[in-house]
């Protein structure tokens, strides 16, 4: 009885099979651009850098409680495992750095950092002079 089984199984398995040939040539796939057959012959110019302040200069704050905007690049890798901000500004290496301490507002009592304040460009932007407006404007009176 064994034997019958397998053997239909087999045989049930090979015809669900046949049948399934691709075709032997592809039809050819063609994609057109939207903009047409039309050249593109024009280049722009690269964006100015953005320039950070110097050393111990920052912009006043614009309300109570504004998160201080950060006076250098905010590039620095933050991962669950690192982050890159705490080098400098954790509060045990802040004076050595001579970097700004992390506000007592995101330290827990015993003096550890709170992991609520953990990704610190969620709020902290860095302060750049960005020489190119980021949306033209084109109002007229």
């Amino acid at each position: 009885m064994k034997k019958i089984l397998s053997l239909a199984a087999i045989v049930l398995s090979l015809s669900a099979c046949s049948g399934q040939q691709t075709a032997e040539t592809a039809a050819p796939v063609t994609v057109k651009s939207l903009a047409g057959d039309v050249a593109i012959t024009a280049t722009m110019p690269a964006d100015a850098k953005a320039t950070y302040p110097s050393r111990g200069t920052a912009l006043a704050r614009d309300f109570v409680h504004m998160p201080p905007l950060i006076p250098h690049r905010d590039s620095y890798k933050i991962t669950a495992k690192k982050n890159g901000c705490l080098t400098c500004h954790s509060t045990e290496k802040a004076a050595r750095m001579k970097a700004t301490p992390v506000d007592k507002s995101h330290v827990k009592a015993d003096g550890t950092f709170d992991d609520k304040y953990y990704f610190c460009v969620q709020c902290h932007v860095a302060q750049a002079d960005n020489k190119q407006a980021i949306v033209e404007n084109t109002h007229t009176n």
